[in-house]
């Protein structure tokens, strides 16, 4: 590796991590150029191992000695800068003082990242990316297999969505599924049962269902608010709902993946 020292927030060769700010980023196509953005040693040392290359190295000085055995064998600049520095570049505080751009790698087909699957998630258009990085925590954590995601669904290397799942988007595999019912057919052809996770009249609930589950469950879930499109409630099997009580109709995405994955876990 390259050690360069940056004291000018505008040089030019530090371009991939320019106004990182959320607000900015919601406006901008991210990553440019199939780059995706891994913040923290740790995140950056699950990428490494996930085998991502790494197309360049931001961080304070007292991270380099964390970074720099993982960084080894690698040709590329590794850029040392003051905080204030730092926080001239993103247009944020990095607490956890190190970001890595990253080459992004191809999305695999359908089939090929089902393919010894038994407990699939199923993301349709859930636009939090706080949401989309902890349910890969879950599924991560939980013993599901891999993760879908529907063509509107946000993207799970953003920069938030990488730094919630601790990593774990860089773990769990994952792939785009086409829009209803071409991607219902796609898991159906692999084997799989769909289970949405929604309120309805006929709704099985979640207990019952775990208790005779089927060997391959794809679990669907929906975006914040509206829950399920029509299209993906008519494409399952089954629907599955979670009891609650105190009048409390529904959870968080994100803590409902939780629940439902730990009840399915097996």
């Amino acid at each position: 590796m390259q050690i360069v020292t940056v004291t000018d927030p505008a040089d030019p060769r530090l371009r991939d991590y320019v106004g990182l700010t959320d607000v900015v980023l919601r406006r901008l196509s991210e990553p440019a150029d199939g780059l995706y953005l891994a913040e923290s040693a740790k995140v950056i040392q699950r990428a490494l191992a996930a085998g991502h290359r790494p197309r360049s190295v931001l961080l304070q000085q007292k991270w380099l000695d964390d970074l720099a055995p993982v960084l080894e064998g690698y040709r590329i600049p590794v850029y040392l800068a003051e905080p204030e520095v730092l926080a001239g570049i993103t247009g944020f505080v990095m607490h956890r003082g190190a970001i890595a751009s990253m080459h992004r790698p191809p999305l695999l087909p359908v089939a090929e990242v089902v393919r010894d699957a038994r407990r699939v998630v199923v993301l349709e258009d859930i636009v939090d990316h706080t949401n989309v990085g902890a349910i890969f925590r879950a599924v991560a954590g939980l013993g599901a297999d891999a993760v879908l995601i529907t063509p509107r669904c946000a993207d799970p290397y953003y920069r938030r969505a990488v730094r919630v799942s601790m990593g774990t988007v860089l773990q769990i595999p994952w792939t785009r599924l086409p829009e209803w019912p071409e991607g219902a057919d796609q898991l159906h052809a692999a084997g799989f049962e769909l289970a949405a996770l929604a309120l309805a009249e006929d709704a099985v609930d979640l207990s019952d269902y775990a208790r005779d589950a089927p060997d391959r469950i794809a679990l669907l879930l929906g975006t914040e608010g509206d829950g399920l499109s029509a299209a993906a409630l008519a494409s399952a099997d089954r629907v599955v709902t979670i009891p609650m009580s105190r009048g409390v109709d529904s959870l968080n995405v994100a803590a409902a993946s939780a629940v439902a994955l730990w009840a399915l876990r097996g």
